[in-house]
């Protein structure tokens, strides 16, 4: 029994789930607009650029780039219709759709794109996926070229499997096609004048952010798949309100204020599902939960001290309380929903008290405090820190917990400075993008935790090749090398948990983890 082998555990369940403090929104919810909740504001609406999942999300609706993910994670065309790829694999080129226009009424033309990538591989855009692309993780864009109007070409310096793939990454902006009005005369942002079902009419920072469908949109003909197609903006107005508080949330959506509530914390759940009027959409997601470690601290660059925490907790549990059942344990940064994704059967092997007590003694640990970071805007961050901290307190580890604002997290973890740091990472839609999230160049990316030369070897070499049982073979020795080297402590792989009030049709969720409003409509919603 659960309450037999960890009681600490238990008890701090028991209290993690608890109190809230937020207000809940007030005033009568307009009629002619949907309304969404989100846990906390976005960062901003520069593609790619100071970004994190809420940000994703709601950019999402917005940017639309020469190809986009279908509901599978592969990538497929979106604002191109034809693509050629040369015999060597190092010439892409796109043909346009006709007819497509920005926001801003203009034509959508080569000359944008070209502009728009040119502006990404500057490095003073400070676009987060430059090193996908400027050669440091695999091949360079050598040049963008317009052939003619509706014509473009990307040159890059060697043969990449996986171009399409990352050109289409949603913490990318998805590669958005912009119109270069987004900018100012001096090169600052503006605001994103892309091409998506719907634009930004108006953002009130920390209280909500106002959309309204593009007029002149033209949505990939057939059934919704992915980012692609069938994206027809039924409700003309979207409202995303900003409730950082989960029972606040909740209210709302009981009182009809909202009409959907994405990311549903497991302390709602068994509430959720007694509602009648109310139903949950769920599908297993592509990120992954866990502990990153930074072996740069003293204490924590013994790798026995690592292994031991890593061994004191039982991921099979934490996953059950965590996450309400819905999610499964992993030890892995890779999804288990990947095709190079780990048996949570491999999880239960990972946990060993006896072991860890043992490595704790051979490392002469005498209860020096390990500081494990976390915030509360994300339940389940906040809630495996606090089960972590039990765990590890059974085998003697003596771990402290700091809780700071999500924002000074994202910076604590852009800059290295944390012992462990409870974090969650978005959805990749391929296995080599999940362990970029933590190999590389740790002095050019200090929030990286490892940089191991025959690991990052590795990865490179995954990303060479586009055989699937030698892609597998290369990451599930990945997979080894990370538990040996104990940079990133997996924990489970999420599921996109949406509640979903009765009369809202056409919402799915998604294994992005990223809540899509495009073909999605009230009853009383006419059709378009």
């Amino acid at each position: 029994m659960i309450a037999r082998r960890l009681p600490a555990a238990m008890a701090l369940c028991g209290l993690l789930l608890g109190a809230c403090t937020a207000s809940q929104p007030s005033g009568t919810k307009s009629q002619d607009m949907m309304q969404i909740p989100l846990t906390s504001d976005i960062r901003g609406t520069n593609p790619g650029v100071n970004r994190d999942a809420n940000t994703d999300t709601i950019m999402m609706h917005v940017l639309e780039g020469l190809v986009g993910y279908r509901e599978d994670g592969t990538p497929d065309l979106l604002l191109a219709d034809a693509l050629t790829v040369s015999p060597d694999g190092k010439r892409y080129t796109f043909h346009l759709r006709e007819g497509l226009v920005f926001h801003n009424g203009q034509p959508v033309t080569s000359r944008e794109v070209v502009w728009s990538w040119r502006r990404y591989l500057d490095p003073k855009t400070n676009w987060t996926c430059l090193a996908d692309f400027d050669g440091t993780r695999g091949a360079k864009i050598e040049s963008v070229d317009a052939i003619d109007p509706l014509t473009v070409s990307f040159t890059l310096d060697r043969p990449q499997p996986l171009f399409l793939t990352l050109m289409a990454a949603i913490s990318c902006g998805g590669g958005a096609v912009l119109h270069p009005d987004s900018v100012a005369a001096d090169g600052s942002w503006r605001e994103p004048i892309s091409t998506g079902p719907y634009r930004i009419s108006s953002w009130v920072r920390g209280r909500y952010i106002d959309m309204t469908a593009f007029a002149g949109y033209r949505p990939l003909e057939g059934e919704p798949d992915g980012n692609v197609r069938g994206k027809t903006p039924y409700e003309r107005h979207l409202r995303w309100l900003i409730i950082r508080d989960a029972s606040s949330r909740l209210a709302a959506l009981v009182k009809g204020q909202v009409d959907v509530m994405p990311e549903v914390p497991a302390a709602e759940m068994l509430q959720l599902r007694r509602m009648k009027d109310i139903r949950i959409v769920a599908a297993p997601m592509l990120g992954s939960y866990g502990i990153l470690v930074q072996d740069r601290n003293p204490l924590l660059a013994d790798l026995r001290l690592r292994e031991a925490i890593a061994y004191s907790i039982d991921r099979r549990t934490l996953a059950r309380l965590v996450t309400e059942d819905t999610a499964d344990a992993n030890p892995s940064i890779v999804a288990s929903a990947s095709p190079f994704g780990v048996s949570a059967d491999t999880a239960e092997a990972l946990f060993d008290p006896a072991r860890a007590r043992a490595l704790l003694k051979a490392a002469g640990y005498r209860g020096q405090p390990i500081v494990l970071t976390t915030n509360r805007r994300y339940p389940a961050m906040f809630n495996q820190a606090l089960l972590v901290q039990a765990m590890a307190r059974q085998v003697g580890l003596n771990i402290k917990i700091e809780v700071l604002e999500w924002a000074t997290q994202m910076d604590r973890w852009r800059s290295g400075d944390f012992q462990l740091l409870s974090f969650g990472f978005s959805a990749k839609a391929d296995a080599a993008q999940s362990y970029e999230s933590i190999l590389g160049d740790r002095d050019a990316s200090p929030g990286k935790t490892w940089g191991d030369p025959e690991a990052r070897r590795l990865l490179a070499e995954s990303m060479m090749t586009a055989d699937m049982a030698e892609r597998r073979k290369i990451l599930s020795k990945l997979h080894s090398e990370m538990l040996h080297d104990v940079p990133f402590i997996g924990l489970f792989s999420p599921a996109d948990t949406n509640a979903i009030r009765d009369g809202v049709t056409g919402f799915r969720s998604w294994q992005f983890g990223r809540a899509r409003f495009w073909g999605v409509r009230r009853n009383g919603t006419p059709a378009s």
